[in-house]
């Protein structure tokens, strides 16, 4: 029954409140409509939270309202002046690579290439590491160029199956 009566009360303030409420967090935002809606926002989310102090027949409900927009504003404003935007014509610096993050997954996918049946891995290093085409690879195996193709597509699927079993890969 008690959220009945705070639900109607939270109601009757909107109807009652809400587009004098919208005018004044716009004005106190100088127009920002997207700050002045997250004021409102806010200010009605602490009205609801404190039902109790709005129930009252004592003081006036606008008037707690437009204090606690005042507040939530000035705080808006104050947390943006503690912390000011930098605006710069020129880009952050990159990061400077070292290469360990290359050396990492090379080991992974080395460790993963082990796992590999060899005809799998043998064709993934002539093809991939090595840098033979597929003619080559399929004279150096003494096998025909269709079966490194096949090879190929396979033994991917395998390495990235091991791959995202060891969490590398989604």
């Amino acid at each position: 029954m008690k959220e009945f009566a705070e639900d109607r009360l939270m109601r009757a303030l909107h109807d009652e409140h809400a587009a004098a409420l919208w005018s004044y967090a716009l004005h106190l935002t100088s127009g920002d409509r997207v700050r002045a809606e997250d004021v409102v926002q806010e200010t009605l989310l602490r009205a609801w939270r404190n039902a109790k102090v709005l129930d009252q027949s004592e003081g006036s409900a606008r008037g707690w309202l437009f204090t606690v927009a005042r507040r939530i504003a000035i705080d808006d404003w104050r947390a943006a002046e503690s912390h000011p935007e930098v605006v710069t014509g020129q880009p952050p610096e990159t990061a400077v690579t070292d290469g360990t993050e290359r050396a990492v997954q090379g080991w992974l996918v080395a460790e993963a290439l082990g796992e590999l049946s060899p005809r799998h891995r043998d064709v993934l290093v002539l093809c991939y590491f090595q840098g033979y085409s597929v003619a080559d690879a399929a004279k150096r195996l003494g096998v025909a160029e269709g079966t490194i193709k096949s090879r190929t597509h396979y033994a991917l699927r395998a390495l990235r199956l091991v791959l995202e079993e060891r969490g590398v890969t989604r």
